[in-house]
C-alpha cells in the first residue's frame, strides 16, 4: 500500500448518524516521499534515546510501575474518576473511606495493565487477552454490572449527551462487515 494514498478510514451511515470505520492498517507500505525517511530516522533515533535513558535510571520497573499508575490516575479520569498520584500509590487503609471506589477503579487499572504485560510474554495480543484485561479492570468497582470481560453490544460514543451531539462515534458492534469473535475482525 502507498502511504501517500493511504486513506484512514471513511464515515458510514448508520440508523441516523455516521460512525467512523477505520482502514486495516496491517499491510506491506511503500512510499516515495524522502521526508517520510527522515520521520523514521528521527523516530529510531527518539527510541534509541529512550533506551539509554534505562542505563541512567536507577530502578527502570520502578519508572515503569509509576508510569503506569500515572496513565491509569489520567485515564480513569474520563470516566469521572477522582484519585490524585499521591493517593494511588498508597494502601487502601490509608484512603479515606469516601475516595476508595475512585481508589479501587485505579488499582484495577494497574492490575489489568500489569497483568496484561505479564500475559504478553506468552500469550499474543488476541481477543481473549483484551477479553481477560477488561475483567480485571472491571471487577469489584462500579461498572462491575456492566459484563466485564465481553465486548459491548450496544452503541458507544465519545462526547456529547447522546449519539446525536457525539464528538466521535465508533463503528458499530456488530452488523458493520466484521465480527469481532472471528479471525480477520477489527482486534484480532
Amino acid at each position: 500500500m502507498k502511504f501517500e494514498a493511504f486513506v484512514s478510514g471513511s464515515y458510514k451511515q448508520q440508523y441516523q448518524y455516521q460512525s467512523f470505520l477505520p482502514s486495516p492498517i496491517n499491510q506491506v507500505w511503500s512510499w516515495e516521499d524522502p521526508r517520510i525517511n527522515v520521520l523514521f530516522e528521527k523516530a529510531t533515533k527518539s527510541l534509541g534515546e529512550l533506551n539509554a535513558f534505562t542505563l541512567i535510571v536507577p530502578d527502570v520497573d520502578l519508572f515503569i510501575r509509576m508510569h503506569i499508575i500515572k496513565e491509569a490516575n489520567t485515564s480513569s479520569r474520563i470516566e469521572g474518576t477522582r484519585t490524585e498520584m499521591d493517593e494511588a500509590v498508597l494502601e487502601e487503609e490509608a484512603i479515606l473511606p469516601e475516595r476508595r471506589d475512585d481508589w479501587h477503579e485505579v488499582q484495577n487499572y494497574v492490575r489489568a495493565m500489569n497483568t496484561a504485560i505479564e500475559e504478553l510474554k506468552t500469550l499474543p495480543l488476541s481477543l481473549r487477552l483484551l477479553r481477560h484485561t477488561h475483567e480485571i479492570l472491571m471487577s469489584g468497582v462500579r461498572g462491575e454490572r456492566k459484563t466485564p470481560g465481553e465486548f459491548r453490544r450496544s452503541q458507544n460514543w465519545i462526547g456529547g449527551a447522546s449519539l446525536a451531539d457525539a464528538a466521535f462515534i465508533p463503528p458499530q458492534p456488530r452488523g458493520h462487515g466484521r465480527s469481532f469473535d472471528r479471525p480477520g475482525s477489527l482486534l484480532a
